[in-house]
């Protein structure tokens, strides 16, 4: 219960929504984060004595060129260098905040770009880096009163208008924002993804006419697109309203009758309406169209399949539909990858492994297909399966740790404890010390192997290692404390780490699990109890381990008769143990050995 396996990445930048990529990609403007570039101006804004400023233009391109050089760290320091020597230089502040959010300190870049705002009040790039990080931080009415600057400053910047509204919609400023929509709209015209954005707004302060004319609009502005009334026909059957519905579908259908989509729209109505038949016939006769391309009919299909699933019915129907697209086109890999998805989600996973495996064969550099293979063959407890294609793929996707770290389980659940070790130690080999998340993963699974192993002390020295490459590893904290508890070793360091992983992640009920067990083994039985029983309301998987701890703890508080009912729970739920056995028989705590744990 206590493995937990999380294989964690270094924070990405903040992305805003799906609606700025479709709407940049239809005016043509790039999303917020690519404008936010450096200018080439000087880094210095204050009055600063000749000799300091040419100290200063020295060592400032010598940070840009180590970034550029790939060398962060060095960079880091000699801007943090140039700092020290001109604490208002917006220019070497606003370096030092890309850094910032590197490190996943946005609040940091935020304060940093404030700064290089108050120095250089006319610079674009830093209001619209101000704007953007405060976006993503959360900070959306700070976010919108930079926007709102930068649109009164460049009012031909029509992205900006953009960015307005999306802060105004975060902030709960809707009717201000669908105002800054209208606005955009008057500049580039009328589109699809300024349509759709009114309307969900318009829907949110309940305005359904309104949500609804925008949609009419953008029909009646283009009379001769079926895909019009179709959206509006949707929208109108993810309402249950089925009878409009139908009457924009049979819109479309006289605009253009041969529209794929129209096809499918009809399909949804008939799985609605209960007509799973009609439903079907409509979906399989698109795919036999000769006139439509795979493409297309892979869209048709997927989003018959999502439908599906939306209304909770069946998907097996849909396997005859991909084997006849098979048939027809047997060369097109995104097929195989969507029917493999769709077998692996009916559990069908040596019928699903196959289709990842012809992917593979075809493109061998397909890597989520290499990952779904050796997902597939974990769940199928085909470890040596999951040891030959994690080799596989170390050798096409050399700079992915993943393959290692999956290696190594792999040997693990085959209790070849040497060979785990082994693999995780040639990782760490290879990883530079600065992945400093990637190498406090594998010392935490270097520890959890060398406790099976019963190597203690080897055990705590790794985890003392991976802690001092990510001391807020959760994973690792859990663990270590867990298995202080079990050897009975410094109990007050135990609960502090533990303490930690409940602050981050307080609903997690291992997390709550381990606390309980730290407070039972220190005698604090109320604590325990607490704490196990937020635990067990947690826990969505029922886990025999915790029922057991629940037992064990009852009985130390002096609930005998519920102690008893927690341990045959515990060993119907599939807990196998001597001593869960002599508890259950002789109604009394008997504590486990280290080994049983």
């Amino acid at each position: 219960m206590h493995k937990i396996i999380r294989h964690k990445s270094f924070p990405a930048e903040p992305v805003r929504t799906a609606w700025l990529v479709a709407l940049a990609a239809l005016c043509c403007l790039p999303p917020a984060h690519a404008a936010v570039t450096r200018q080439d101006r000087p880094p210095h804004a204050g009055a600063t004595a000749p000799s300091e400023q040419r100290k200063l233009d020295y060592f400032f391109y010598e940070g840009l060129k180590l970034k550029n050089a790939e060398k962060y760290d060095a960079a880091y320091e000699m801007f943090n260098h140039c700092l020290a020597i001109d604490s208002t230089s917006p220019a070497v502040l606003f370096e030092l905040s890309s850094f910032s959010m590197q490190m996943n300190r946005p609040e940091e870049a935020v304060s940093l770009l404030k700064k290089a705002v108050t120095y250089d009040p006319d610079n674009f790039t830093y209001k619209l880096a101000l704007a953007s990080t405060s976006f993503g931080t959360g900070m959306y009415g700070e976010a919108a009163e930079t926007y709102e600057d930068l649109v009164k400053a460049h009012p031909e910047k029509a992205e900006l208008t953009y960015y307005l509204a999306e802060a105004l919609t975060q902030q709960g400023e809707t009717g201000k924002a669908i105002e800054m929509f209208d606005r955009l709209e008057e500049a580039i015209g009328m589109n699809e993804p300024l349509s759709l954005k009114k309307y969900q707004l318009h829907m949110t302060l309940e305005q359904p006419a309104q949500a609804f004319g925008e949609l009419e609009k953008l029909a009646a502005g283009y009379p001769g697109e079926a895909r019009y009334p179709i959206l509006i026909g949707d929208l109108y059957l993810e309402g249950n309203d089925t009878t409009r519905a139908l009457a924009y579908y049979s819109k479309a259908h006289a605009i253009d009758p041969e529209n794929p989509y129209y096809t499918v729209a009809m399909a949804n109505y008939y799985e609605q309406t209960g007509d799973a038949e009609a439903a079907e016939q409509q979906v399989r006769s698109a795919l036999v169209n000769e006139k439509l391309d795979v493409e297309i009919k892979v869209g048709i299909l997927s989003r018959y399949i999502q439908r599906l699933q939306q209304l909770h019915r069946e998907t097996d129907i849909a396997g005859p539909l991909f084997e006849t697209l098979l048939e027809q086109h047997p060369e097109d890999i995104e097929l195989k990858l969507m029917y493999g998805s769709l077998l692996a989600s009916q559990k069908k996973n040596e019928e699903a492994h196959f289709q990842f495996q012809l992917a593979t064969e075809m493109d061998p550099t397909l890597e989520p297909a290499w990952q779904q293979l050796i997902n597939l063959s974990m769940q199928m407890n085909d470890y040596d399966g999951v040891i030959a294609l994690s080799a596989k793929c170390r050798e096409l996707f050399p700079r992915e740790p993943i393959y290692w770290l999956l290696t190594g389980i792999a040997f693990q659940q085959q209790h070849k404890y040497q060979e785990a070790i082994d693999t995780y130690m040639a990782c760490i080999q290879i990883l530079s010390e600065t992945e400093h998340p990637a190498l406090s993963d594998f010392y935490g699974q270097t520890g959890d192997v060398y406790f099976q192993m019963k190597k203690r002390d080897e055990a705590f020295e790794a985890y003392e290692k991976a802690l001092n490459y990510n001391d807020q590893n959760v994973v690792v904290l859990n663990n270590y404390s867990y298995y202080l508890t079990l050897s009975k070793r410094d109990l007050d360091k135990a609960e502090r780490m533990s303490a930690k992983c409940i602050k981050a992640e307080p609903d997690n009920a291992t997390y709550l699990d381990t606390y309980a067990w730290v407070f039972f083994v220190k005698g604090n039985y109320l604590l325990a109890k607490i704490y196990i029983e937020k635990a067990i309301e947690k826990d969505r998987e029922k886990s025999a381990e915790l029922l057991n701890h629940y037992g064990d703890i009852l009985y130390m508080s002096g609930e005998k008769d519920k102690a008893l009912e927690q341990w045959i729970k515990a060993k119907e739920a599939g807990k196998k143990s001597a001593t869960l056995e002599r508890k259950i028989a002789e109604k009394t705590y008997i504590e486990a050995p280290e080994d049983e744990e």
